[in-house]
């Protein structure tokens, strides 16, 4: 849970899709809802097996909480609270203001911001390299 509103709408313009080598994690669609107070990520992981689902993120006046979308719910394997992680760290990237008040996963969290904060000025490097180069994932 994050400590205020997230604007969907302007997070739909700054959002990347998010891409993960190992284990396979791919975050490539955002679909938000007219009102601007939900929004869900197609998204695959590929760890130990295959799995296709949403992130849901639901935005009301003075939080916003980031959770799996009940209606595709998969095996909460590391892989997929990884994908949690990732987009929530785009978010506070983008908006430095925004903090996490509140995470069921919050050592996971943690482990992942400590990892990646660094990898990530590298994955939207490697992101754009391989934009460029013309191939697609």
């Amino acid at each position: 849970v994050l400590d205020r509103k997230l604007d969907l709408f302007d997070f739909a313009i700054l959002f990347k899709p998010i891409f993960q080598k190992s284990p396979l994690i791919k975050i490539h669609e955002m679909y938000t809802n007219v009102a601007g107070t939900n929004s869900l990520f197609s998204t695959v992981v590929i760890d130990s097996s295959h799995r296709d689902y949403f992130i849901q993120i639901m935005s009301s006046k003075d939080r916003t909480t980031i959770r799996l979308f009940p209606g595709t719910d998969p095996e909460k394997t590391d892989a997929v609270k990884q994908s949690l992680a990732n987009l929530c760290l785009q978010i506070l990237d983008l908006y430095p203001d925004i903090k996490v008040v509140k995470s069921k996963r919050s050592n996971f969290l943690s482990n992942t911001m400590c990892g990646m904060k660094l990898s990530w000025v590298n994955h939207i490097k490697i992101q754009k390299n391989y934009m460029t180069s013309g191939k697609k994932y």
